[in-house]
């Protein structure tokens, strides 16, 4: 990540550090819950150079602006290549900035051999023992510090020569594969990875559970059981995807009764309710498909909404036994709920695949309504493309777009825009902006940062915040009072402009000693900022 050494990046770099410094101040940060160990009631942590904020250096106007604003709020980092030492390296850099500030990060594990069945995500380890040694990388990075893992997205939706529980063969068959051998060795890989993540005492590791709209209740569950999830914290729903947090919900709670009642009452996963026909006592086991296209509940005057008879059916089948498998929800591009493709339009429709017309659903908490809810979690990082849609066609052009989408995992300015705009709940702008000047001399750096308060209450006393991405140090402040702790600066306004009022602006100058590198997000008074 190379940045420039002008008087700008100087301020930027400054402006960077204390993003980090004031992570735990972002609004959705935080967890209400008393933290007792684990990812439930801990509070997350922001990565202040995350691949978000660094999207946001190349941009400007509006799409810089979006960009800075989805970085503000903690998103998944995600380990999806490298060897077991640069995995390693990758992943202590993110949980020791965590630890350091007390902060739960969430990190994404995404290697596995022959992941997404080679589509628009392939790649991975080369085979079994090379993820192996990978996954024992990731898990020497986190050590005995606390982490959340989510284990592997699609790793037990999509498994390479795997027969159903009603014996269908599934589509993924890769030549390139022992067909003998593919699916038991995606279990051993995930067995494997849950032990190794464990073994460090505080890591919460979170297996792929699919989602609502995707493998049927009973499916899932013995596929996780497979997987490991017995040992494992739980499971995660429905990411990079668009389905409700209700039926999300409904689905996760589902699954978790369906393992208790397997695993518990000897029961069958055929005898699961699910979401494909929820019949039950409640109905008269007069049952229907569900639908994803409406938010689910138990009294919806809607059969293909209604979630009263596959609930009666827990009921009846479990007794006293209580579901205890934990789960957590994607949120990051739910808000609208799934694209309602039009019929007989494209080929494939793809409604996975960079939608149009989503919008970031709810901001990401470990502090849920729900027992079995650890947290909604931006799994998917919003505003990364999908991959190149071409719904069936011959391409290049995106035929629901009419535009050439990014490759996966590469920026979408026209995707974060529509996240951003149709957001629900509504996601309000950031009301504080920095514009910085800087310059580097031999090995120290000095930079003018001019902040402007663009929100409707007076600040004061007001305070500046950032992290260092290295050993920088400051050595003076005109303007205000600093501290430094590690590598995490906060800038206290001097007695001369301790108020800063709507519309208003306050410049200070910093010099210091090191690397001048531009911070990417910084604070006012907890407040993340746009800069220019």
């Amino acid at each position: 990540m190379t940045r420039t050494t002008n008087i700008r990046t100087t301020a930027l770099a400054v402006a960077g550090s204390l993003a980090l410094a004031m992570g735990a101040l972002a609004p959705t940060a935080a967890g209400a819950a008393e933290d007792d160990g684990g990812l439930a009631g801990s509070d997350l942590y922001l990565n202040p150079y995350s691949t978000t904020l660094e999207a946001a250096q190349s941009l400007s106007g509006q799409a810089r602006a979006d960009a800075q604003l989805l970085g503000s709020i903690p998103s998944a980092d995600w380990i999806t290549k490298g060897t077991p030492a640069e995995a390693q390296a990758a992943v202590d850099e993110i949980v020791d900035a965590a630890a350091a500030h007390g902060k739960m990060p969430v990190i994404v594990a995404y290697n596995l051999p022959f992941r997404d069945c080679a589509q628009y995500s392939a790649g991975g380890a080369a085979d079994t023992e090379a993820y192996e040694d990978w996954i024992d990388g990731v898990a020497s990075g986190i050590g005995g510090r606390e982490a959340t893992v989510i284990l592997e997205p699609d790793g037990l939706g999509i498994i390479p020569h795997y027969t159903t529980l009603d014996g269908n063969p599934e589509w993924c068959q890769p030549a390139e594969l022992d067909a003998a051998t593919a699916a038991s060795d995606r279990f051993a890989q995930l067995n494997y990875a849950v032990d190794a993540l464990k073994a460090g005492g505080s890591t919460s590791v979170y297996l792929d559970g699919t989602g609502a709209s995707w493998l049927n209740v009973g499916e899932i569950s013995d596929r996780l059981l497979k997987g490991g999830v017995q040992r494992a914290d739980g499971f995660f729903l429905n990411a990079s995807n668009y389905q409700f947090t209700v039926n999300s919900t409904y689905f996760g709670t589902w699954v978790s009764s369906c393992i208790a009642f397997v695993t518990e009452k000897a029961g069958s996963f055929a005898d699961c309710g699910n979401q494909y026909w929820n019949g039950g006592p409640a109905n008269n086991w007069t049952g229907v498909a569900m639908s994803q296209y409406g938010e689910w509940s138990a009294d919806a005057a809607d059969p293909a909404l209604n979630t009263a008879g596959v609930e009666s059916r827990y009921a009846s089948q479990l007794g006293d036994t209580v579901p205890k498998t934990h789960f957590v929800v994607d949120t990051s591009r739910n808000g609208l709920g799934p694209w309602q493709y039009p019929a007989d339009t494209y080929p494939v429709h793809e409604d996975w695949c960079n939608p149009p017309d989503r919008g970031l659903g709810a901001l990401p908490t470990t502090s849920t309504d729900d027992t079995l809810v650890d947290a909604y979690l931006w799994i998917k990082v919003p505003g990364e493309s999908d991959g190149q849609c071409y719904r069936g066609t011959g391409g290049p052009l995106d035929p629901a777009r009419n535009i050439e989408d990014p490759a996966a995992g590469q920026w979408f300015v026209e995707q974060a825009r529509e996240l951003v705009s149709l957001s629900n709940p509504t996601l309000a702008p950031l009301d504080c902006h920095v514009k910085v000047s800087g310059t580097k001399v031999g090995k120290a750096f000095i930079a003018a940062l001019v902040v402007q308060n663009k929100g409707t209450a007076a600040v004061q006393p007001w305070t500046l915040s950032w992290t260092f991405d290295g050993a920088q140090k400051v050595t003076a402040v005109v303007g205000g009072s600093y501290q430094q702790i590690g590598a995490d600066v906060t800038v206290t306004a001097g007695k001369l402009q301790p108020r800063l009022g709507p519309g208003k602006k306050a410049a200070i100058v910093v010099t210091g000693k090191g690397a001048a590198n531009a911070p990417w997000i910084f604070w006012l008074n907890g407040r993340a900022c746009t800069t220019s």
